[in-house]
């Protein structure tokens, strides 16, 4: 598997006219979700400090219910995964047969969760910190059942699966009451997520006695990363024109995120329990994403524009690996920091240094990320 299964039937990814049909797209939309934790959202950050101007605000999750730009990030890296699934594991079924795809699915999935125990220090501060859930685990996590649901099921009981989880975690958030509280309240502490974690989560939990990747979460998140498998067969299809891919794709995506503000009057939009209605808009969001990338890269064949986004994405977990295990910041600062950064903020306007130094670590990624990518060097696991 590279970084993030890269949806291809091409074997090397290409910024050229592909010979073989491959979604670069995909690439491209994975990269710019990147993109913004390679770097930008530390740019932003640094920005509004110059400017004087409440930018950051957008590039903070919301405390907890709503919606800011940031909270879009993560879930449009698990309807990517669903869809790349379709054409990295339809060539493996093709050529090998479903039970070396299913071994397959299962090895990646837990290497993907090992990489994400690492990434969080693994035991390295003692066993009671050890993080077992997160972005990666999470990632891990949804790759494999969403994996094992195209392998083994057919449309309908890939639809009966979704609608399930989706459903289900409703009903249980809404109905099930959590000791002490009641039933149906989703406020922080209170809500039937929040409780299992508190009480059936070892280890490290980010936010105290609870974790926004907790263990009943990871339900409405695998239903994610089943739709993104539809978008990827809608993609992959031969009986639909590009056109009415990316028609349907605009439709659908606005649909989704009618249902999900509707849905959120009763369970409201919340990252940080992955509420279904939180599921519907995000994913409403990243349908409509694809179809924008899908239609001026793959349709009209402008990719210039995106070419670090495509060596990024090309790249994805490498990179997101990279970030965290060197500090790309104290370079930069080695570089460009102390005095040279007193002196700009002294001459231009204060926090101008510290921009730059957010720029230079975004530069630093990008870099990274071409040099990969010029290389041929692709993560498999």
């Amino acid at each position: 598997m590279s970084s993030t299964a890269s949806a291809q039937v091409g074997a090397t990814p290409s910024l050229g006219k592909p010979t073989t049909k491959r979604i670069v797209s995909l690439d491209a939309l994975r990269g710019f979700d990147m993109f913004w934790i390679v770097g930008m959202e530390g740019v932003i950050h640094a920005l509004s400090t110059v400017l004087n101007y409440p930018l950051i605000t957008q590039m903070d999750h919301v405390p907890w219910e709503g919606l800011h730009f940031y909270d879009f990030i993560f879930p449009l890296f698990v309807f990517i995964i669903g869809v790349s699934l379709v054409f990295s594991l339809s060539k493996t079924i093709e050529n090998e047969g479903k039970e070396s795809a299913t071994i397959k699915v299962i090895r990646r999935g837990l290497i993907l969760y090992v990489l994400g125990l690492i990434y969080y220090g693994g035991i390295s501060q003692g066993i009671d910190k050890l993080r077992l859930v997160g972005v990666l685990q999470r990632l891990a996590i949804c790759y494999t059942v969403a994996g094992l649901a195209f392998i083994w099921f057919k449309t309908r009981g890939r639809v009966i699966t979704c609608a399930t989880l989706l459903i289900g975690y409703w009903a249980v958030m809404t109905f099930l009451p959590v000791p002490g509280v009641g039933a149906g309240n989703f406020a922080e502490g209170k809500n039937l997520a929040n409780y299992v974690d508190r009480e059936f989560l070892p280890f490290r939990k980010w936010d105290g006695d609870h974790d926004p990747e907790g263990l009943l979460s990871n339900i409405p998140a695998i239903a994610q990363c089943i739709l993104g498998l539809f978008a990827g067969l809608l993609l992959k299809s031969s009986k639909s024109s590009d056109q009415q891919k990316v028609r349907w794709l605009v439709v659908g995506g606005i649909g989704f995120v009618i249902l999900g503000f509707l849905w959120g009057l009763q369970f409201p939009i919340i990252k940080k329990i992955w509420s279904s209605s939180y599921v519907l808009v995000t994913t409403g969001v990243s349908a409509m994403l694809l179809a924008i990338f899908y239609q001026i890269i793959d349709v009209w064949n402008h990719r210039k524009w995106a070419t670090p986004f495509i060596w990024i994405g090309c790249n994805a977990i490498t990179i997101y690996l990279v970030m965290a295990l060197f500090d790309l910041g104290k370079l930069a600062s080695r570089l460009i920091g102390g005095p040279i950064t007193e002196w700009l903020d002294h001459r231009i306007t204060a926090g101008f240094g510290h921009l730059l130094i957010e720029l230079m670590v975004l530069m630093f990624g990008i870099l990274l990320a071409r040099f990969l990518y010029q290389r041929k060097v692709f993560l498999r696991v």
